[in-house]
């Protein structure tokens, strides 16, 4: 629940004192932190992404200061403390941002990826399930794809692949659907589907280490020895400092001592 790091642009509010004689009333201060509220989170959220977390703690424990029912702002600082590993913490503003708010998609797609990473699996797939049911939740399909992972881990392979199956029908080209459905399908023997599924990535995303290395083992199964060298010199010579080119340096020198 896959990155590529870039910079969040923030707009931020510019706070205009009255001339007027006498004291703000109170419906103008609320709007005024309410808008600092979501400048701050988008601030946190663009600290978070580029991994200076400490700063990001300070953005968005400001950001529910100013704004305590910032359904965004509790959301944000969940994510955060599930990312330091503070998983009381996490649960605890998870809960309250769906208090807020019980049917926000986004709320339950990052609580179900929190639910999953601490073994909780049967919640995470009821959080996921939530998020994907809303039709018009830009992050469907990622829910559905999370869902799948999360299946994976159990493991429940059939399981997961129906979600990866879901996920593809309502975006054939999801790139993290099909590497999964690659993997899913080589770990059940089946593959002609891996080799399928493989090629359908390739068509819309450039190669990966991962996906390399996933094209050397299910060649290798399917004896197509030309295929599974081509793969396994792409990795070497694009990608040789991952960790799948030392798992194939590994694989290669098992194989020679046979």
């Amino acid at each position: 629940m896959n990155g590529i790091p870039y910079k969040l642009l923030v707009s931020l509010m510019i706070f205009v004192l009255s001339a007027c004689a006498g004291t703000p009333e109170q419906p103008e201060d609320d709007m005024n932190m309410k808008g600092a509220s979501r400048a701050n989170v988008q601030l946190g959220v663009a600290y978070m992404r580029e991994n200076n977390l400490e700063t990001a703690m300070i953005k968005l424990k400001k950001a529910i200061e100013q704004d305590p029912r910032s359904l965004r702002g509790h959301d944000a600082i969940a994510v955060l403390y599930s990312r330091i590993g503070e998983d009381e913490l996490a649960r605890k503003h998870f809960k309250k941002a769906l208090s807020l708010d019980p049917k926000d998609s986004r709320t339950h797609n990052n609580y179900g990826l929190h639910l999953c990473q601490a073994g909780d699996y049967d919640k995470a797939e009821e959080e996921f399930n939530k998020a994907a049911s809303n039709p018009l939740y830009a992050g469907r399909t990622a829910a559905l794809t999370n869902a799948g992972v999360c299946a994976n881990k159990i493991p429940d392979t059939e399981k997961a692949e129906q979600y990866f199956r879901a996920a593809l029908d309502t975006d054939p080209a999801y790139v993290p659907a099909l590497l999964n459905m690659v993997r899913t399908t080589y770990t059940q023997g089946n593959y002609m589907s891996s080799r399928a599924y493989l090629q359908r990535f390739e068509q819309v995303a450039p190669y990966s280490a991962e996906s390399l290395w996933l094209g050397v083992r299910v060649e290798d199964a399917l004896r197509d020895w030309d295929a599974s060298a081509r793969y396994a010199m792409l990795l070497k010579n694009n990608f040789p400092d991952t960790p799948q080119a030392r798992l194939l340096q590994e694989w290669e020198n098992e194989r020679q001592h046979r």
